[in-house]
């Protein structure tokens, strides 16, 4: 199973960096630059990790913090996924779908 794609979001530590502690400092420069966004809306931007944002607001927040992207994401490998079911004690990862036979006793007369 290949791994997950993932990435750190490091907008809260780039802005107090920057001496910016509260995530209101950053309503007033976004709608300088045309974003206009709620004070949930930044709350959500700077203390959670946004799945999708647009290009206009990344681009207003690398130009307010006067940042590279490299500062804001930071790219990550997560672990690969941990396979559901049951393995063989002593099973080695990464053998795929690999089972043992099961016995058959041929031959014996049962009284």
């Amino acid at each position: 199973m290949p791994a997950k794609l993932d990435y750190h979001w490091h907008l809260r530590k780039v802005m107090a960096d920057r001496g910016m502690f509260q995530t209101t400092d950053l309503i007033e420069p976004l709608d300088k630059r045309g974003v206009t966004l709620s004070s949930s809306q930044v709350y959500r931007l700077v203390v959670e990790r946004p799945e999708r944002m647009s290009l206009k607001i990344l681009m207003a927040l690398l130009d307010i913090l006067d940042c590279t992207m490299d500062d804001l994401i930071e790219p990550a490998v997560a672990a690969e996924a941990t396979t559901r079911g049951k393995r063989a004690v002593g099973a080695e990862a990464g053998i795929g779908d690999l089972r043992p036979r099961r016995a058959r006793i041929r031959g014996v007369e049962l009284p």
